[in-house]
Parts: structure tokens; sequence; C-alpha cells
């Protein structure tokens, strides 16, 4: 409950295609003899390649495989614009790989296959490929490129960088094991509950607190927060980096094992106990932690090469894709066709009553003429 939750759309999809989780890249280069002939336009030129048409709907197709919920972005031009240049670069830094990381890559690709059809269920991954027409093999190769890029970006990571990015997130990876009461900003029921009134609650807690009560037994009592509630009110050990800024920046200075003042946060107001804290050292982090750190400095490095040389890469005006069509569009188009079969309707019914006319004068005249014969 008490993450810290941040990023838009631009920035979450550079890091989920760092951490591993499957994001905008390259689905099938031009290189593959196995692929159909593609005969459909380029709608960007880059150095070094192409991306045609049907490579990009399929890039699209691939995105919405493992993210469904982006249906409505990519009717968005611009998102499309950032897209196809996040496909480009992809294409790009996969080709400059070494070998190494093309090894790892699609070793990394098989394992992620595996797990997501294990998770999933045979029948209902295949509903997932035939809901964006794509084959196990377009998704495979979509990931081998992801995983190919990450490889290469986590190997140039020297141990410079690292200890640099330590330095700089050693407070977020501090571990600390806190109590703490909730008093939230909505009650129970779901109520809205005045600042005021929050503040005075957590505000009695603390009083309580102070006198001696226990504290695991007042948070099962008034902690409004599920997270901890039912364990007394604990976090144990917990990174400080995952919880809100004013929660995290309590945890990190308050004095040990005495009772804070309430503490504001997006939730509510706390009323805190730190009980431990533990400071890291590069030389004891875990292997897992030493992963994230490389993630976070190969992430950095990619948005670097977006920022700075990407554009070096492909130009603006050598992206050609079509403006997706808009609601108001497709009505004028739907409008416009009924009205050319209005008008072939129009031209038919003419064309009907014309034949009519010339067949009643027909018989007129055919009428006309037989007194005559008779008078022969």
């Amino acid at each position: 409950m008490l993450q810290n939750k941040k990023g838009s759309w631009k920035v979450s999809l550079v890091a989920l295609m760092l951490v591993l989780a499957l994001s905008v890249v390259a689905a099938c280069g031009n290189k593959n003899s196995s692929e159909p002939a593609d005969n459909s336009p380029v709608v960007a030129t880059y150095e070094g390649g192409t991306v045609t048409q049907n490579q990009f709907d399929k890039e699209l197709a691939n995105m919405l495989f493992f993210y469904p919920s982006y249906q409505q972005m990519i009717e968005m031009d611009e998102f499309r614009q950032y897209f196809i240049k996040q496909q480009i670069a992809y294409l790009y830094l996969e080709d400059k790989a070494t070998d190494d990381a093309k090894k790892e890559g699609k070793k990394e690709a098989e394992d992620q296959m595996a797990a997501i059809k294990k998770q999933v269920g045979d029948d209902e991954f295949k509903k997932m490929l035939e809901a964006q027409k794509l084959s196990e093999q377009d998704v495979l190769n979509y990931m081998t490129r992801i995983m190919t890029v990450v490889a290469d970006y986590n190997a140039k990571v020297t141990d410079e960088q690292m200890k640099a990015q330590f330095e700089k997130d050693k407070n977020n990876m501090t571990t600390a094991s806190v109590r703490h009461i909730l008093i939230g900003f909505t009650d129970p029921e779901g109520k809205e509950r005045k600042k005021e009134d929050a503040l005075k609650l957590a505000q009695d807690v603390q009083a309580r607190l102070k006198k001696g009560e226990d504290f695991a037994k007042l948070a099962k009592e008034y902690s409004e927060d599920p997270g901890s509630k039912e364990n007394g009110g604990l976090y144990e050990d917990a990174a400080v980096g995952e919880w809100v800024e004013q929660f995290r920046d309590a945890a990190l200075t308050l004095t040990l094992n005495e009772i804070s003042d309430p503490v504001e946060t997006s939730y509510g107001y706390h009323v805190m106990k730190v009980e431990k804290r533990t400071e890291k050292t590069f030389d004891t982090l875990t292997d897992d932690e030493k992963k994230q750190i490389r993630s976070t400095v190969a992430s950095e490095e990619m948005n670097k090469f977006m920022d700075a040389e990407l554009k070096k890469i492909v130009k603006d005006e050598d992206i050609k894709l079509p403006a997706v069509k808009k609601e108001e569009d497709k009505q004028d188009d739907s409008t416009s066709t009924e009205g050319d079969k209005s008008q072939e309707s129009d031209k038919s019914s003419d064309a009907d009553k014309s034949q009519d006319t010339n067949k009643q004068e027909s018989t007129d005249k055919q009428t006309d003429e037989k007194p005559a014969d008779d008078k022969k």
C-alpha cells in the first residue's frame, strides 16, 4: 500500500525494455530469409535499413500481445511515431550486438517464453496469439531482440559505473524494520475523512503509545493499512526505496525505537517507530541487488542513446507513417460511400424510368398504327 508509483508511458516503455519486461522492439528484420516476401510500402528509412508497413503492424501486434491495454494508445499518432523510433533503435542495436549477447538473448527469450506458456497455459497462450494474428515464432523473435539488446547493454556496464550508481541509490537500498499505524483520509467504510479529524485520531494514538501501550495491539485495532495491520503494523527488513517519499524519509531519519509525530503522506497520517535500520555497502550487495544496479545503469545508457544518438540514425522526415484515421474521418468515409451508393441508386432509378417511358412510347406507337392496318 505504501509503494511509490511514478512514470509516463514514454519513460515506462524504455524502463520495461531494459528490465526484461517485454516492450517495444523490432519483431522481424529485413534479413530473415525465412520470412515471406514483404511488398508493403516502406514507412521508415534509417542508417542501415528500412521498416515496412507490415513490419510495423507486426510490431504493434507483438506489443499488444503483452499489453492489450495499450489498444487505445496505438491510435495516437504521437505514440506511433515514438514506437517506430523504438523499433528502429532495437533493429539497429540488435545488429550491432556481440555474438555472446545474441546467444544470451536467444536463451533468455526461450526461457521467458516457456515461463509465460506455463503461467497462462497452452490454450490461453494460443488464444493470445490468435487475438493478435501472430505465430509463436513471431513472439519469440520479438523477445529475442529485446533480450539481445538488454544483454549487450548489461555486458558493457563497468564496475566504476555500478559503484557510482550505488552511491546515488544507497539510501533507497537501506533496509529498515518499521512499525506504523495509519489513520487514513478515508475511513474503513470508504467515507472521506477530514484532514483535521485524521490528524486528531493519529495524535490520540501517538499519545497512547508514548504512555507505553503495546504498539502491535494498537496497530491491529486502529491501523488502516491492510499491508501491515495484522502483523502488528510491522514492515520487516524492507527496502525503504519501495515506500512513498515522506514515509521513506522518516524511516531513514527517525531516532530508533522512538514514537514519531504523525507523518503525513497521500494515504493519511502515520505514527511510526523505526526498530532497525541497516545501511548497505557496495561489498555487501547481493547478486540480485547488483543485477538491479547493472540494469539501472544499462537503462540510463539506453536513454542517452535514445536522446542523443537515435536522431543521427533516423530523421523525422524519413518516417512516413500514414496518419491514423479519426472517428469523424471514418464517418465521413461512410457517409461518402452511402452518398455514392445513393447516387448510383438514383442513376439506376432514372435509367429504369427512362426505359419505362421508352416502352410506353413504343406501345403507344403500336396502338396508333393498328387502325391504319385495319383500313387496308
